[in-house]
């Protein structure tokens, strides 16, 4: 008969509750259970194990640049990170508010790590997640446009509950990108989150972005009470004489 039930809880996919039951077989403990423990106990197995395969989903799909964690953040005082700031944004309570994050400072300072991170953080709280090189995103918005599937890119990066640009403002944007992230601003503007890392003061985004207008339109919707991160100091890269970095 047991043989018979793991082989219908495989065949189900209801494979928290298959491992469960086959450790407990196999230990012996099924005798220790009374029925009402065992249904539970084959119940938050199969939670626990749909939780996880959740979360291990969301993270691929978010296509993160590092396999960052708040816990591997370093607090070094000459990079002027405030430790408590990290911790309140790790609960991810911002996303529920709607507002943004900015990561500025050099290059090789753990600007992408601390954003990934964070993002890291939040798939574990159960949010959907995008990570994107700027550049890169807005390449595919502009092939995107050429080959009809626009509409459906901004969709699908609407739907993202937080958004993290990294690299933002590495190249002047063009008349056609500047247009995109309007658009993609626009269509996420107090709905959902963004998470942008730049080597380049925020100061200096207005004249990265071109177009006063645009620039003014863009900049008044990301940056305005955004949570701010200026990281100080050297390359930890060359500190560390490690590519890629492991922990920032």
């Amino acid at each position: 008969m047991n043989t018979s039930t793991l082989d219908k809880l495989r065949k189900m996919k209801f494979f928290g509750m298959f491992h469960a039951f086959k450790s407990s077989m196999e230990t012996g403990k099924t005798n220790d259970y009374t029925a009402d423990e065992l249904l539970a106990h084959l119940v938050d197995a199969e939670w626990d194990d749909r939780q996880n395969r959740r979360i291990e989903r969301q993270i691929l799909y978010a296509k993160f640049r590092y396999k960052a964690s708040i816990e591997d953040v370093h607090y070094h005082a000459d990079r002027s990170i405030d430790r408590n700031q990290i911790m309140r944004l790790a609960d991810c309570t911002f996303i529920d508010r709607n507002e943004n994050i900015l990561v500025t400072g050099s290059t090789g300072i753990g600007k992408s790590y601390v954003a990934s991170a964070v993002g890291y953080q939040a798939c574990m709280l159960g949010y959907r997640v995008l990570y994107a090189s700027t550049p890169k995103l807005f390449a595919k918005l502009k092939m995107a446009k050429a080959d009809g599937s626009y509409i459906k890119e901004l969709a699908k990066l609407e739907r993202q509950q937080l958004l993290i640009l990294d690299d933002f403002g590495i190249q002047p944007f063009d008349a056609q990108s500047r247009a995109a992230l309007m658009e993609l601003i626009e269509d996420r503007h107090g709905k959902t989150s963004l998470i942008i890392t730049s080597q380049l003061p925020v100061s200096k985004w207005f004249e990265v972005i071109g177009e006063k207008t645009v620039a003014d339109a863009i900049l008044d919707r990301i940056v305005h009470d955004a949570h701010r991160i200026e990281l100080k100091g050297g390359s930890m890269r060359r500190k560390r004489n490690v590519e890629p970095e492991t922990s920032y």
